[in-house]
């Protein structure tokens, strides 16, 4: 097979949570344009309506679907529905976020669980009922979790330890499903982002402009990722081009964490 045959991905299904913006969108757009369609999940209806009519001028199929996946019950809901529209084949599990800075020993016990689901469980859940089916099926699959950096530093200046916690958690839980699912055909990866100037971290860049200058200053490449960026390391990662790479951390930083 031609090597950039390896990269198509027609005929495939993606399901992404938080695929309407950001990293998301961008991957599910290169994942669109290497020939999947896709089921995006989002809160928000007009950034997923926006994203659906991307992927479909593609000349692929959309299927925008509004529900917060940190919510378990809601996650558990839109996992459900994507799956009775048919076999789903690349399962990307996207949401994630520091979202509040505080201290670990001002954080309340509401707001670490409601981290943890938002940057743990959604994965667990999506994992076990999207995956679980892909098993089920036969045929195999891919599951990408996007971890973080954050799951191998501490970054400094900045509060909210649940997450470097929850995405320290997402790579074991990568590693270890990777290797009970392995001889089912489905590969378990995991991505490691580092500074990507998403609107997250736009908003830090306006409440905390001093940590982000000093992390720009320490990234080897000397700026910050662009979401594009991501889109195609999520298509290799879909494809048959990885089909042996399984239980994988791959980090995408600019070389931050060398230093």
């Amino acid at each position: 097979m031609p090597v950039f045959d390896r990269f198509r991905l027609d005929g495939k299904r993606l399901f992404i949570t938080g695929g309407s913006r950001g990293l998301g969108r961008e991957m599910a757009l290169a994942i669109a344009e290497a020939g999947a369609d896709v089921v995006l999940v989002g809160r928000d209806s007009v950034s997923l309506e926006k994203t659906a009519a991307d992927v479909r001028a593609l000349g692929r199929q959309s299927w925008p679907m509004r529900a917060d996946a940190a919510v378990p019950e809601e996650c558990e809901r839109v996992c459900r529905a994507a799956l009775s529209l048919g076999p789903i084949d690349i399962l990307i599990n996207n949401i994630g976020g520091r979202r509040v800075n505080v201290p670990i020993e001002e954080e309340t016990l509401a707001v670490w669980r409601e981290m943890m689901d938002l940057n743990l469980t959604a994965t667990f859940i999506c994992t076990r009922l999207i995956g679980g089916a892909m098993l089920a099926a036969g045929r195999g699959g891919r599951v990408i979790n996007i971890a973080s950096i954050s799951g191998l530093i501490a970054n400094r200046g900045i509060g909210g330890r649940h997450y470097e916690t929850a995405k320290a958690a997402v790579l074991q839980f990568t590693r270890a499903i990777a290797a009970d699912w392995a001889h089912h055909g489905v590969t378990v990866n995991a991505i490691l982002p580092g500074m990507f100037m998403t609107e997250p971290n736009q908003r830090w860049a306006r409440e905390q402009p001093a940590v982000i200058t000093a992390a720009r200053a320490q990234i080897p490449i000397g700026d910050f990722g662009r979401p594009e960026d991501l889109g195609p390391l999520a298509v290799y990662l879909a494809c048959d081009a990885s089909r042996y790479m399984t239980g994988a951390a791959l980090v995408i930083d600019g070389g931050y964490t060398l230093w």
